[in-house]
Parts: C-alpha cells; structure tokens; sequence
C-alpha cells in the first residue's frame, strides 16, 4: 500500500490508494500488454466508407384527363368559362341611364320615385301628425330602401323609445287603417322593429319614398297611417 503523505488530506490519500489498487489489478490481469498487441495489430487508417448510388427518379408526365362530372350532367354540353367570363364583364361595365333627382327600386315594378314625390310624401305624413290627437305620442317615418327592400330592418327614433316604449324586448301590434292588427318583434337595445315588420311592409306594399306615421295607442300597439309616394312623377331632366 502507498504511504500517505504529509500535507496530504484525507480525501487524497483514500484516491492515491485507490489508484494504486486499480494499477496492481492490471498488472495481475496484465491487461496493459492486451491493450498494446491490439494497438499493433490495428489499422492505422480506417476503410473507405462504401457511397450508395443515389437513385434519380425522373418526373411522371402528366396525361390529361377529361373532369370529372356529375352522372346527372354527362349528356348536356361543356361550359364554356371564356365566355361566360366576357358576358359577366360585359354586364359590370353596362348602366342604365338614370334621371336627376330619381331613384329606381331594386324591388322592380312601378317605375322610379323622384326626390319631388318623396319630399312631399314626407309634408303630408307630417301634415297628418299634427293632426293626430296629441294624448297618444306618434312620430313620422320616411320609408327607405333598407326599410322595404333588402334587411327589413325599421329603426325607431331613440327619443320615442327611451320615453314611451318598454325597456325590455317584446311584441309590438301594428294596427293598419283597415283595422287588421299585424305582430312585430321590438327590440329594446337596439331601438327597432325586426321579425314580423318584413310582412307588413310586403303585406301593404311600402316601397322606398314613401311615408309612414306612427300613433302609439297602446303601450305595445302602435296605429300605422302610409302616405304614398307618386310613382313615374320625375323631373324630365337627364343626365347623360
């Protein structure tokens, strides 16, 4: 066993007599010399690594093919895109001549509204109003495309609501001159009338122009008076 040294900690001396144990077990199993004749005997230069041949696979042609369609559609002709595209293109860049101060309905059927027929519309709705009886609150209503045609979406004033209609959504009654009583969906937040307007507005043929007066004779009914505009009343003025 090695002597410890002096100065040397205990932690050293415990690791220099364990490497000269581990000295004196290679010496007993010579495991030194082992390890020199295959040193000797190795080669010095490893062999080449064996390159694989890449394999280069060339791109399949394409084949057209007819599309595929329907069994349904097989018998009628091909559509033709080209042509289709140059009628699309031919029908974006065409425009119907339009008169001054009239607007033509989307909803077709009656011919244009002029500004003219629409203002005076309006001053007889407002004519009627002021002669409603003031103990029940009524309001005018000019009647627009966005009304009548596309979203049937009726806008109230917010004033009139916050003031007499409920802070809740419910159902509104819509009394016609006939008397026929027509549901309606309020809602609150959003100050309108939705579901149930559409069909009184085709119901009664509201077009965009007209005027409408609104008389709350209920808390939840309101009495609708319609003034029509005149149809095809323009103002002979072109613009080219």
């Amino acid at each position: 066993m090695a002597i410890e040294k002096k100065g040397m900690s205990a932690y050293e001396a415990e690791r220099e007599r364990t490497v000269e144990e581990n000295k004196r077990k290679m010496e007993a199993l010579n495991l030194r010399h082992l390890s020199a004749a295959v040193a000797t005997y190795a080669p010095k230069t490893p062999s080449p690594m064996k390159h694989k041949r890449r394999r280069i696979i060339e791109a399949a042609t394409p084949v057209p093919s007819p599309p595929r369609r329907s069994r349904r559609l097989a018998h009628l002709p091909e559509v033709k895109y080209a042509d289709v595209g140059e009628d699309s293109e031919r029908v974006g860049r065409w425009s119907p001549r339009r008169r001054s101060g009239s607007i033509y309905l989307a909803g077709g059927g009656g011919g244009p509204i002029s500004m003219k027929a629409r203002m005076e519309a309006a001053s007889k709705a407002e004519e009627l109003e002021s002669q409603l009886d003031p103990e029940f609150p009524s309001f005018m209503k000019r009647m627009l495309h966005s009304h009548v045609v596309r979203g049937f979406w009726l806008g109230l004033p917010s004033h009139f609501c916050d003031t007499y209609l409920p802070k809740n959504d419910c159902t509104i009654t819509l009394v016609d001159e006939k008397d026929e009583e027509f549901e309606s969906k309020y809602l609150a937040y959003k100050k309108g009338l939705s579901g149930g307007w559409a069909g009184f507005a085709l119901d009664h043929v509201i077009r965009d122009g007209d005027s409408t007066v609104f008389q709350l004779i209920k808390p939840t009914t309101f009495k609708v008076h319609i003034i029509r505009a005149a149809v095809g009343d323009d103002d002979n003025e072109e613009m080219e």
